[in-house]
């Protein structure tokens, strides 16, 4: 898959099935495929600040193509990390929110990380 493509062939990773790099099924395997997709990492970050609309996601993506953000917003419901919300705005369910905690530590390591660079 290029890394501009949808991942649309393989519908949204789940744990249980085949991921991209493993068919054994294993939720870790389905969980890095979903978070290794284009833009889903950032719509994780935009949804985790407050809840949005499709166009407001669409300009907060720098303007990112409307099939790309639908086919992601799908991902991300499908696996229960999204919900779409009483007005129509998409928002983390609790799932998504244990994610993006589950994520602080990546963030605290990268910012040790790009301090480290920064020394050499």
């Amino acid at each position: 898959m290029g890394d501009d493509d949808t991942g649309d062939e393989h519908g949204t990773p789940l744990p249980g099935g085949p991921v991209r790099g493993s068919t054994t099924g294993r939720a870790s395997m389905a969980a890095l495929d979903l978070l290794g997709r284009r833009w889903i990492l950032r719509l994780i970050w935009e949804l985790s600040r407050e809840p949005a609309g499709f166009r407001a996601l669409q300009r907060r993506c720098d303007d990112m193509s409307s099939s790309v953000l639908d086919t992601r917003l799908r991902d991300l419901v499908d696996a229960r990390i999204a919900t779409r919300n009483q007005s129509g705005d998409y928002e983390l369910t609790p799932l998504g929110t244990h994610l993006v905690e589950a994520l602080d530590p990546l963030l605290t390591w990268s910012t040790t990380w790009a301090k480290e660079l920064e020394r050499d």
